[in-house]
């Protein structure tokens, strides 16, 4: 069997600070340490990465594809099995689809993080021509990160433009001085708190659970409906089990299980990893279960079995 190759994947268009902000991540210790890496650059921008300036800089091969017919499974393969690479940087052309690459990634190949960069000044533009080509990069990013940005341009229509693709990536501005600033812009949840049943859909359950375990006395006497996949664990009372989800963070090393507790009479009659959908009353309670803390704690109404969602895992954001 292959070992598995960890790709890094930088997107954005041309002259969007993608060359830049690749030099940055290489320059970065905690980043590269000198294992041997293979870039592939698929677009020549003004600037050019330097090796010299890495930690362990000899390891790095780079080989640039100009071509989008050159992109195949073969010629990344022996590329890195040229380089001995331990793992893989890919920095797209931002006119191509996603779905090319796709189809010409090695199969031992695996996306670790994806990244985009784009100008503050002319992104908005950009969605308004090529929307295609943005929608494509936007919503496969778990970090969109705005450069040159000042406070001229309004940060509101890039966030509306980045969140009405893509609800989870990270949203980042670079200031022209180098200074960076989190988007702390709140989105609505995509959930009424209000209705007489709150109705979840399948890649919102992150949201309800970090909403819900932050302020579970707003929820607390309130219906929630969502699809979970069932946890029983023996250490746990009998009428007792977890309905959650895995969920990612910002990247695969991240992912982990988080769940609600739920209390069911017949909670012992559900497969464990099974799919369910579940409708409860919350109940905002000071649990031992919980250490003690005040935390939302689920009373079971009604349980139906359910497919598995289109996507298993789930997102913070």
């Amino acid at each position: 069997m292959e070992k598995t190759i960890p790709v890094y994947l930088f997107l954005g268009f041309l002259d969007s600070g993608k060359t830049r902000f690749m030099q940055e991540n290489l320059c970065d210790r905690e980043f590269m340490s000198g294992e041997k890496t293979l870039i592939v650059l698929c677009e020549e921008g003004e600037e050019e990465l330097d090796p010299s300036q890495y930690q362990g800089g000899q390891n790095v091969t780079i080989v640039t594809v100009s071509d989008k017919e050159e992109l195949t499974e073969s010629f990344l393969s022996k590329a890195a099995k040229k380089a001995r690479a331990e793992r893989v940087l890919i920095g797209y052309n931002g006119m191509w689809m996603l779905s090319d690459l796709g189809q010409a990634l090695p199969k031992n190949w695996q996306i670790f993080q994806i990244m985009m960069t784009a100008d503050s000044a002319t992104f908005d533009r950009y969605n308004s021509n090529m929307r295609q080509l943005v929608y494509d990069k936007i919503s496969a990013a778990e970090v969109v990160f705005f450069n040159r940005y000042d406070d001229s341009i309004d940060k509101m229509t890039l966030h509306k433009i980045v969140r009405a693709i893509n609800r989870r990536a990270n949203i980042l501005y670079e200031y022209k001085d180098g200074s960076v600033a989190q988007d702390q812009i709140v989105d609505p949840l995509p959930f009424d708190v209000n209705a007489p049943v709150i109705e979840v859909k399948d890649e919102d359950f992150g949201l309800l659970y970090l909403d819900a375990m932050d302020k579970p006395q707003e929820y607390d006497g309130k219906t929630v409906q969502f699809k979970a996949l069932v946890a029983r664990n023996p250490k746990l009372p009998k009428d007792t089990f977890v309905g959650g989800r895995f969920a990612m963070t910002c990247c695969v090393e991240d992912i982990r299980y988080v769940g609600f507790l739920c209390r069911w009479s017949q909670a012992s009659t559900l497969a464990n990893k099974g799919w369910y959908t579940v409708t409860a009353t919350v109940q905002a309670k000071r649990d031992p279960l919980f250490g003690g803390e005040l935390g939302p704690l689920l009373h079971v109404t009604d349980v139906k079995t359910a497919q598995k969602p289109v996507e298993e895992t789930v997102y913070f954001s």
